[in-house]
């Protein structure tokens, strides 16, 4: 396993010297991310099952210190020279969004199923767009909003706030919504980093910061989990590394719209696992946010194409 993600490493560093043709590019960041959803929804489908016997916490720490020592484990005493940067605040801070998302979303598995929490997960493409006109600049009409509206509509429904069917344990994937699709702004914004440094970022702030409360909530690993954990760090690694590489060398209108496919793979990895399948409230409600992000995908893409 270290051997593949040395080597995947290393075939991505040298992508930013062979790809400068903005269309190959943006076919390039599509795939990544496609890879990177498959490796995010299989480290999910591995923590849903470890937080049926271990606190959420534990878990999270757990997918960090693993990011963190394959990184060591690869780059050995160069590992913490990774963390050079121009921008320690805005990486800093993109780190802390990375750890709030999965904190959330891990938690949220604990009390609810990996395909809803996935869907109510999936409002980020829309919060994205939102967050590129409030932050980045860029224009933002009435059909986007109405668009974004839809998708907070569509996450309602999943939701079901004021019904006896609401767990608030569905609050946490939303929120863990807006501080991803905060994380991927912050994302583009350090772009000049290398992706090593991006991952390098987030494995230190995510391991030092669970370290600091882990003990609190510690429970001793059975060895029959040890290579679930192990597989956990692994799968989060190789993924935050083809998001950020995604990310670095694509537009976010681009990427959002292939967000979506996390639903198909959540919902066959939680049938698969868990006997799980989603009831018809949340596909319709998935659906209605897939709309809303597909048809403010489509608003970008012919805005831009008026521009050329």
């Amino acid at each position: 396993m270290m051997r593949v993600l040395a080597r995947a490493f290393a075939l991505m560093g040298r992508e930013r010297e062979g790809l400068r043709n903005p269309g190959n590019d943006q076919a390039t960041g599509i795939g990544l991310l496609l890879a990177a959803i498959i490796g995010f929804t299989m480290m999910d489908a591995t923590a849903k099952y470890l937080t049926e016997g271990y606190h959420p916490v534990q878990v999270v720490w757990a997918r960090f210190v693993g990011n963190l020592a394959i990184f060591a484990l690869i780059y050995r005493q160069r590992a913490f020279l990774l963390m050079r940067t121009r921008q320690p605040g805005l990486q800093f801070s993109r780190a802390l969004m990375q750890l709030g998302s999965v904190g959330l979303f891990f938690t949220s598995l604990q009390f609810i199923g990996l395909a809803e929490a996935t869907a109510i997960m999936d409002i980020n493409p829309v919060l994205i767009t939102l967050g590129a006109a409030l932050f980045l600049g860029e224009k933002i009409g009435p059909r986007r909003v109405a668009g974004i509206v839809a998708a907070l509509i569509g996450a309602m429904i999943i939701i079901r706030p004021g019904l006896g069917v609401f767990q608030p344990a569905a609050l946490l994937p939303l929120a863990g919504a807006f501080t991803y699709a905060a994380g991927a702004l912050l994302t583009r914004m350090v772009r000049a980093d290398s992706v090593a440094t991006s991952v390098m970022w987030s494995a230190v702030v995510g391991t030092v910061a669970t370290s600091l409360v882990v003990p609190f909530f510690w429970t001793p690993i059975a060895m029959s989990d040890l290579w679930l954990f192990a597989l956990l760090g692994c799968f989060g690694t190789l993924s935050q590394w083809l998001l950020v590489r995604a990310f670095s060398v694509a537009e976010a209108g681009a990427l959002a719209p292939f967000g979506y496919t996390g639903l198909i793979w959540a919902g066959f990895w939680g049938w698969l696992f868990f006997d799980q399948l989603p009831d018809l409230w949340t596909i319709i409600g998935a659906t209605i946010i897939v709309a809303a992000g597909l048809y403010i995908w489509s608003r970008e893409a012919r805005a831009a194409r008026k521009e050329e």
